[in-house]
Parts: structure tokens; sequence; C-alpha cells
């Protein structure tokens, strides 16, 4: 070990005496990601001055979010999630040109290999909900329609749950599947009204959220990958503005420019132009696709 690594740990050297330690390293990225963690967490230990009780607190805390997390449950992610990490790392990984549509967070409950469907096809399996409309465009930064793009969608039902939540209540695949482009770049398909619904709240982050005064709920929304050749692939959401938590998502997914009206159409003459058997939702919403770097 070399002589610089052997500084003396005080309160004032206590960030540079720790850092010095990793100067032998052989992987200098993790050396540097180490260094601004451990600067900017030595900097808030001295800014709040924990006492030892409070200390073994935090020390606990993390213990218990481990012991939560399993193989289906991953309360890091969560904690990451409530604590906006999880969409500031999105935001910075997903920087997009001018008029380009904005990404959001993945979320847990996607499936892979959702059936693919026909154009304007209904997702809603189990036939329970309010019917919806969505429908729109998928486009590059030119505004010329993309054709070949796939949309793969999934929602809540109107209690609030995924298909993978309620196995033996709802179908597999309900409110799930893949949509694909022709040459106008059009999409349109049925699904239900979605509502919002909380995130897991049962474990130490939800009683985190109860001590910050925080509600755990994600404002009603529907989840998008789009994918086309040529083009960056992009994971989004768009959502409810009149929704009781658009303001509040309990992980901050909600960007203004993913707002879309959930309409509700009753005249008779939309109805039977759309072949529904009564009212329904409408969300019309367009896409723009950044082109591959």
């Amino acid at each position: 070990m070399r002589e610089d690594n052997l500084g003396y740990f005080t309160e004032e050297t206590s960030a540079d005496v720790v850092i010095a330690r990793m100067a032998d390293t052989a992987n200098p990225r993790l050396a540097a990601l180490m260094a601004t963690i451990i600067r900017h967490l030595h900097e808030a230990i001295k800014e709040m001055e924990p006492t030892q009780a409070e200390w073994l607190e935090a020390i606990k805390f993390l213990t218990e979010t481990g012991h939560m997390s399993d193989d289906w449950r991953q309360e890091f992610i969560l904690l990451s999630d409530v604590l906006g990490v999880s969409m500031l790392v999105d935001a910075i990984n997903n920087r997009k040109p001018s008029g380009a549509s904005e990404s959001t967070v993945l979320g847990p409950f996607h499936v892979p290999d959702a059936p693919e469907l026909p154009m304007g096809a209904n997702i809603c399996l189990d036939g329970k909900g309010e019917p919806m409309l969505i429908k729109g465009r998928i486009l590059d930064t030119g505004g010329r329609p993309i054709e070949g793009a796939t949309l793969d969608v999934w929602q809540t039902n109107d209690d609030g749950f995924y298909d993978v939540q309620q196995k033996g209540i709802q179908p597999d695949f309900n409110l799930r599947g893949v949509f694909r482009t022709g040459a106008d770049g059009r999409y349109h398909f049925w699904g239900a009204r979605p509502r919002f619904y909380p995130i897991p709240d049962d474990g130490p982050v939800g009683k985190l959220l109860a001590q910050l005064g925080r509600h755990p709920y994600r404002p009603a929304h529907l989840h998008y990958i789009l994918e086309a050749p040529g083009f960056e692939t992009l994971i989004t959401h768009i959502f409810d503005p009149d929704d009781t938590y658009i303001n509040s998502d309990a992980v901050f997914g909600v960007k203004q420019s993913l707002l879309a009206k959930f309409e509700l159409i009753d005249d008779p003459v939309r109805i039977a132009a759309e072949g529904a058997a009564g009212p329904f939702h409408e969300v019309i919403h367009d896409f723009v696709l950044a082109p591959s770097a």
C-alpha cells in the first residue's frame, strides 16, 4: 500500500482520507463514482450531525429494506423511486432532441412477449370497466409518420390492479398488447379507463412515506414501449390530467408533455361511428421518436 493511502482520519479530512485509500484501484470509473458518493455522504453527515441512535435507526431502515427485497419485490428500487432518484437517472439517460416525446420510468409490471394484436383490437379481455379508445400517431422529429413502429402497451384495470397482481382473477395478458403501425403511422386500440393505485406501502419505504406525510399513490396512466428501426426506444406513460394525484405522483413520473385528456364521448353519432355499445372515453396522443445516434 502506498504511503499516501495512510492518512490519519479527522472530522475535517474524513472524505479525503477515505477517498485516498482507493488510489490503487484498477477500476477508475468505480473509484470516481465512489469518491463522489463518499464526498457528498460525508458532507451530509457533517451537516446533519446525527446522534448515534439516529444513525443506528438509519442502518436498521436499510437492513429492513434489504430483508423486504426478493425476486418479485425490490424495495430498494421502490426507495429509489420515492426519492426521485429513478426519475433523475431516467432523465439523464434519456435526454431527447427538441420535439421528441419524453420518457418516464418503466415500472415493475411490464410482461415480455405480450401478444401482437391487429390494429383496433380490444386489450380488455374481461370486458370490465369503462371502455376507452386510445389513438394517435407515431412520428419522427420532422413530423413524418413512422411505418412499422411497435407499441407495447399495458395498463391497470378499473380497480387499479395489473393482471399479474390478480392471477386467477384477471385473464393472462389482460389489458396488454403489442401493435404495429402502417404507412400512416397511426395507432388505435380499445382498453378500459385505468385508475390511480398505490405502490406497495406495507414495507419500510411505505412506513417512511407515512412518516413524511406523503401518500403512496400513482395517478391513472397507460404504459408504452415504442420501438422502430432507426429510432431510439421510448419508454413512457400517458397520464389523466384530471386524476386526483396528478400533481403528487409518489414516484415523480408525471411530465407535463405526457398529459392526455381522458374525454368522455356520449354523442350518439360518435358512439355509432366507433361501433361502441355506449358512451366511452377517448384518449388522443401522438408520440415523436428520436433518431438513433
